[in-house]
């Protein structure tokens, strides 16, 4: 079975609705805290979101890797900017980390094909 990482996008946002509802501080404290982290500044926003997607394969995180394949494409990644990303990925994360990187391609191919 393949994942729709788009529709993964929006089954995760809808509970996050619910969670900002019962603990607003705490989800909208990660929302600053997000916004301020992918920020451009030494570091422009398309080298901190390769960051994001190499950690999100590191941690073998689904959820996290489609926002970050979705983000990676929104600021211009080129797809070998993303391999060498999960490269890196891959080798910090090890061999479980190769499954997710391939699933962190797929994800940033559909988002590439959605636009």
């Amino acid at each position: 079975m393949t994942t729709d990482y788009a529709e993964r996008i929006g089954e995760i946002d809808a509970y996050a609705v619910e969670l900002r509802k019962l603990i607003p501080e705490t989800v909208a404290a990660f929302g600053g805290l997000s916004k301020a982290a992918q920020t451009a500044g030494s570091l422009d926003k398309k080298t901190k979101e390769l960051l994001a997607l190499a950690i999100a394969v590191a941690i073998r995180c689904e959820g996290c890797i489609a926002y970050h394949a979705r983000g990676a494409h929104r600021v211009g990644a080129a797809r070998q900017d993303v391999a060498e990303a999960l490269g890196v990925a891959i080798q910090m994360g090890g061999g479980p980390s190769v499954n997710y990187a391939a699933d962190a391609l797929r994800a940033f191919d559909q988002f590439t094909a959605q636009a």
